[in-house]
Formats: structure tokens, sequence, C-alpha cells
């Protein structure tokens, strides 16, 4: 590839890759697997640039592919890609008035996320990010009305673990 192009892409890469940090935290649980991950979506990147047309954003192409390379490699291992226990973080305040409320609701929203599937979780991380269900469409590669849908019935789903 030419420099031009190869310049292009380092600086995207450097100006979008916590897109690609945060799809490393949603799929995994330790510092090596994500560097791994990184490495991994990094590649899938490099390789799919020469196509990418501008049709879209680069910071949603960059989602798409990070979540499909995430997705994928999920798949082909057969295996589950171990994602962080909430619980084994460890918050440490000396506030002697401290109300854990919030932090307990965000344990048990954890967990929920957790039980979903990946697109779901795809689904969830790129809501939270406050993507429009336009730019959730294009990310999943879904249409619009399928991702509205799909929202709800996430909503639902986590409404249901959330409150059995």
């Amino acid at each position: 590839m030419n420099k031009e192009l190869e310049h292009s892409f380092v600086e995207l890469l450097e100006k979008h890759q916590n897109i690609v940090h945060k799809v490393c935290r949603l799929y995994t649980n330790n510092y090596d697997a994500h560097n791994d991950l990184f490495q991994e979506i990094t590649i899938q990147l490099w390789k799919a640039y020469p196509k990418f047309r501008g049709d879209a954003k680069f910071s949603t192409w960059m989602y798409r592919v990070g979540l499909n390379t995430a997705i994928t490699l999920y798949r082909k291992s057969k295996r589950r890609i171990n994602t962080q226990d909430f619980s084994d973080v460890q918050f440490k305040i000396s506030a002697e008035a401290y109300d854990d409320t919030e932090e307990q609701q965000l344990k048990l929203l954890y967990n929920a996320v957790r039980q979903l599937n990946d697109i779901e979780k795809a689904l969830v991380f790129l809501y939270l990010e406050d993507k429009n269900y336009n730019e959730i469409s294009e990310t999943l590669g879904i249409s619009e009305v399928n991702a509205r849908v799909k929202m709800n019935r996430v909503k639902n789903k986590l409404k249901t673990i959330l409150n059995p």
C-alpha cells in the first residue's frame, strides 16, 4: 500500500483508538486478552481499510469492524471469551456515609448484560455509547427497524433478568 494510505489509516486509528479499547473491554477481562483482541481488530481494520469508501463515518465503520472481529473470534474459538467479573473490582471508598445503591445497581446491570448474547451485548454497548438507531443499524449491518425491534427485545430481556 502507498504511504499516503498508510498515513491516513494510522492518523484515523490514533484519533479513534478508544473505540477499539471499549470493544476490547466489553469482550475481554484481562490485560493480555485485551491486547490480543486490540491487535486483531487493528489487523482487520488495516486489511479492510483500502475498501473503506467513506459511505459511513470512519468511527461507525470502526465500531462495525471491531465488534464483528470480537464476535467472530468468540465464535471461532468455540469458547467463551472471559469477561471481567464485576464483583472482582474492589472499590476503596473511605467516606463514612457512603451510599452504595448506585454501585449495587451497576453490579446488577453488569451481571444482566453478561447474560446476553454477543449481538445483544454489542447493541447495548452502542446504545449506552449514545449512538442513534441509524448509527447502530449501520454498525451492526441491520436495518434501523430491526435495530429498534432488537433493542426493545433486549430491554425486555434485561427487565426480566433484573426483575424475575
